[in-house]
């Protein structure tokens, strides 16, 4: 990866709402027009989803390789209510933690280590011993997630462009790469020198491993040899030219997932066949940010699939979504303030009522209350300070 890529990951510089709605072409549009967002049929939410009085564990990512960053993983609480943020230390020994995923039994904490040789580092969170890293086979991983059976961890290659797969064993440490995937097609996008994986994660159906490339402009789907921990290509799905698909989030019905493009500053519903793997994208649509390029970066949706939050980093706002049609449709309602400089990342707590944004030059988590019914963000006070903030996983 040459310097000036490098420079772009980590400090692009900041450029700078109507109403809109795009349902994806060849979805149905047969149902009813939606009402206000307060009296549309919604899913239930999950029982307990909800907020329970109490305290979380709340973990941050960093780079600790610039100025003013931090020296390891960042260790917190947040109260479950308020969404108030207490920092209890730093997990240190682990270089450029950019991005963090937990086991799904809760009791493992994964790291990527950002640096030119990419590595993944696991962590027991009982005792908060560092149970090793390894290679990724390729430079800057910038993502990870762990598959739902928990055996497989899955890491991103922005650098390189490909994708690494590392077994997991049953005391939640790593072995060595099973398998290295590298996006040698097709031909990287406008103003890109090569691929940049930026993203890869499981379909809700457990069977397939979807890699978002943002140099490419493609998102390939894999099916994962369960025994082997190999990567086996079955489609691709190419977003138009130049758009930089950055990061892919599913609806929780499985059939449709949301794209965030970060360098034509749009988002795009994508229908979802878990049969075979196939992602079909569809028509970008607006971040309600204005004109420019406002570096849409993750976007996240409610446990029970009716809005969704998009992080605008160059317009230091979250875009808030109503879905409908069963998430067949994306309409824009509104953009909020952030309360910092340069959001990152976005996350939900486990409860679905609070959403975390870590923002990265302001170095700041901001942490918003969120409507049940409306979907209306509020700010929950002032925004918890954390060196160069990327990435907030409260558990």
């Amino acid at each position: 990866m040459s310097s000036g890529d490098w420079s772009r990951r980590r400090f692009v510089g900041t450029l700078t709402g109507s109403a809109a709605a795009v349902a994806l072409p060849g979805c149905s549009d047969s149902s009813p027009p939606s009402g206000p967002p307060a009296t549309r049929a919604r899913a239930k939410t999950p029982a307990g989803a909800r907020g329970r009085k109490g305290s979380g564990p709340l973990h941050l990512g960093t780079y600790t390789s610039v100025d003013g960053g931090g020296t390891g993983v960042g260790l917190a609480t947040y109260d479950t209510v308020t969404g108030r943020i207490t920092g209890t230390g730093t997990l240190s020994g682990i270089g450029d933690p950019s991005y963090l995923a937990v086991h799904p039994d809760g009791r493992t904490l994964y790291a990527v280590n950002e640096r030119a040789d990419g590595a993944v580092t696991a962590v027991r969170l009982s005792d908060r011993t560092v149970l090793g890293s390894r290679g990724t086979g390729g430079s800057s991983p910038c993502h990870l997630s762990v598959h739902p059976g928990g055996r497989w961890l899955f890491s991103a290659n922005y650098g390189s462009g490909s994708v690494a797969v590392h077994p997991v064993d049953a005391a939640g440490a790593l072995g060595e790469r099973t398998d290295l995937v590298t996006h040698s097609s097709p031909a990287p996008g406008p103003g890109q020198r090569g691929p940049h994986a930026h993203q890869i994660v499981t379909s809700p159906d457990g069977g397939h491993v979807l890699a978002v490339d943002l140099g490419t402009d493609t998102v390939y789907t894999y099916r994962l040899d369960a025994e082997e921990g190999t990567l086996g290509e079955v489609s691709r799905a190419g977003t138009r030219p130049g758009a930089g698909p950055r990061h892919l989030t599913f609806h929780p019905d499985g059939r449709h997932a949301y794209l965030a493009n970060e360098l034509d500053n749009t988002v795009t519903v994508c229908g979802y066949d878990p049969d075979t793997g196939r992602l079909t994208v569809g028509a970008p649509q607006s971040t309600g940010t204005g004109s420019g390029t406002s570096y849409p970066a993750q976007i996240v949706v409610t446990l029970d699939g009716a809005y969704a939050y998009l992080a605008n980093r160059g317009h230091n706002s979250l875009t808030r979504y109503a879905v409908e049609q069963g998430g067949a449709r994306l309409r824009l309602l509104d953009t909020v303030p952030v309360g910092g400089d340069f959001p990152r990342q976005l996350a939900l707590s486990p409860g679905g009522n609070l959403l975390f944004a870590a923002n990265q030059r302001s170095g700041t988590v901001s942490v918003f209350h969120v409507d049940a019914d409306s979907g209306r963000l509020e700010l929950a006070g002032t925004p918890f300070a954390s060196p160069v903030a990327v990435c907030a996983l409260p558990l």
